[in-house]
């Protein structure tokens, strides 16, 4: 016995897509900026240094005085030695009076020429000129005050906003074959 049979006969669907696809653009533009740097102030204030050098002394000890000081120096010398020269005869006339009459008179008056013009011993030494310590120096010592005042710098900084444009993609669709079923019995 023969059984009657189903056959089935399918055929597919068949689609036809068209498909567009999105679109994106994206573009950053730069900072916009602008910085400015103000000049720092700075002052300084000095106070001068004074060095005072007094020689003085110095040029007392090699010889070099003004006239004014030189005119004095030979007035008192002249003043001293005129009072040496009349102590020294003042003593001379009393060693002569002393001795005048006693027999004396011409071994006084020989001894008081030996005393005056006799051979003297001059002293030699070594004389350091200028002196030590005749150059006075003095210094006082100036000040330097710096003042720096910092200035902040100016920063303007606008960020932009991206450009961003989107076209979305787009999908369209046609059926360009039905799906089918056919199903026949065969005895």
């Amino acid at each position: 016995m023969r059984l009657p049979q189903i056959q089935i006969h399918t055929t597919d669907a068949k689609i036809d897509l068209n498909i567009s696809k999105p679109q994106q653009y994206i573009k950053q533009p730069n900072a916009t900026q602008h910085i400015k740097q103000p000049a720092a102030i700075l002052e300084i204030n000095t106070t001068r240094s004074v060095l005072k050098i007094d020689s003085s002394q110095a040029r007392r000890d090699l010889g070099l005085i003004g006239p004014f000081e030189s005119s004095a120096n030979y007035a008192e010398q002249g003043k001293q030695e005129v009072l040496r020269g009349m102590a020294r005869r003042a003593r001379e006339g009393r060693q002569m009076m002393d001795n005048s009459g006693k027999g004396h008179g011409r071994a006084t008056i020989q001894g008081i020429a030996k005393q005056n013009h006799g051979p003297h011993q001059a002293q030699f030494n070594i004389k350091f000129v200028p002196s030590v310590g005749s150059v006075k120096i003095d210094y006082t010592p100036g000040t330097t005050d710096v003042n720096i005042q910092r200035r902040e710098p100016i920063i303007d900084a606008k960020v932009n906003k991206p450009i961003h444009e989107y076209t979305p993609g787009k999908v369209t669709g046609t059926m360009v074959q039905r799906p089918d079923v056919n199903i026949d019995v065969v005895i």
